[in-house]
């Protein structure tokens, strides 16, 4: 449906017809102040009065697209419901330094811990139609970089936009908790969801994982933690190739402590087949109930009357030039 946001800018589209219709000034009378005007033209070539009849009509034409621009013309799409049930996800991705092992394998290609994550949650993204999801990148601290919100597309962005070291090469494992906590203080009816991935130790932040887990578990968060790392991985050395443990420095005691006693859970994800299973298991946390809503998408189309009188405007003011071109042609000559 088409309707205008400022209708009564409409008001204004007769008033070219009011200024013609005011009085001619008196002969001998001289304007103290001359302001040019698009009937100039019109009034110096009189005697091409076909000309004349066309520069008006273009005159008209690019008053009553400029008028309709300024009206702020838009397009009210049809009612979309919003589902009335939904989770509030809040998700915490580690971006410390340690996740630059290339322990994980993606399609058969071998990839840091961080691709294979924004591989895996891109799509556990896309699926949470409904769902409030906001976005946590911590490494030395904790930022938002979305706030709990039905824009699924932006988080995934955001997400696939993430780099490691980005905020640093530690671990502040506390102060993502706490951050998760702090942005679900405005939320009453919510079943305040934190999942937190990382491959390490709390090595930075202002706030203990101790501390963050008594604030989770006051304040009703319950916390999913995923301990991201392959257990066995091959390395070069100078005596030849040898396996290691690229995760031990993971605190999979701590990460449990903090899921258990807030009724989440502890995932370990070795790979990306073991990530999906788990991100299939949070697909079963129950939803909480909220009131139904609806929204009608909006899509402004002011911009096309605006440009029609521009190009109105751009071509008079060629017709002028060029007229004048050749009128001057002959005199040089």
């Amino acid at each position: 449906m088409l309707e205008f946001e400022w209708i009564w800018v409409l008001f204004l589209l007769p008033l070219p017809l009011l200024a013609w219709l005011l009085p001619s000034k008196k002969q001998g009378q001289e304007a103290a102040l001359r302001v040019p005007s698009l009937t100039t033209g019109i009034e110096a070539t009189s005697q091409n009065k076909g000309s004349n009849k066309i520069r008006v009509l273009l005159a008209i034409l690019a008053w009553i697209a400029l008028v309709l621009a300024t009206a702020r013309p838009q397009w009210l799409g049809e009612p979309v419901s919003i589902p009335a049930e939904g989770r509030d996800l809040m998700i915490a991705v580690d971006l410390s330094g340690s996740m630059k092992i290339d322990d994980m394998q993606v399609n058969g290609r071998q990839v840091d811990r961080l691709k294979m994550i924004k591989f895996v949650l891109s799509d556990f993204i896309k699926r949470r139609v409904g769902d409030r999801l906001g976005l946590i990148l911590f490494a030395d601290t904790a930022y938002l970089q979305a706030p709990l919100t039905y824009d699924r597309e932006t988080v995934e962005q955001l997400l696939n936009e993430s780099l490691i070291g980005l905020v640093g090469e530690q671990t502040a494992i506390g102060d993502a908790i706490g951050l998760a906590i702090k942005r679900f203080e405005a939320r009453k009816e919510s079943n305040k969801v934190l999942v937190l991935l990382t491959d390490g130790q709390n090595t930075a932040g202002n706030i203990t994982p101790k501390q963050a887990n008594e604030l989770a578990i006051n304040n009703g968060v319950t916390v999913y933690t995923i301990g991201v790392g392959a257990d066995k991985m091959l390395v070069q050395s100078f005596f030849g190739n040898r396996q290691v443990n690229p995760s031990q420095d993971l605190d999979e005691d701590m990460l449990t402590e903090i899921a258990t006693s807030t009724g989440g859970r502890y995932f370990r994800a070795r790979d990306a087949e073991s990530l999906k299973q788990i991100y299939a298991t949070l697909d079963e946390l129950e939803p909480i109930a909220r009131e139904s809503k609806q929204m009608r998408p909006l899509q402004a189309l002011y911009f096309y009357p605006l440009a029609l009188a521009l190009l109105i405007t751009f071509l008079m003011g060629s017709f002028g030039l060029i007229k004048q071109f050749w009128k001057k042609g002959p005199n040089h000559a």
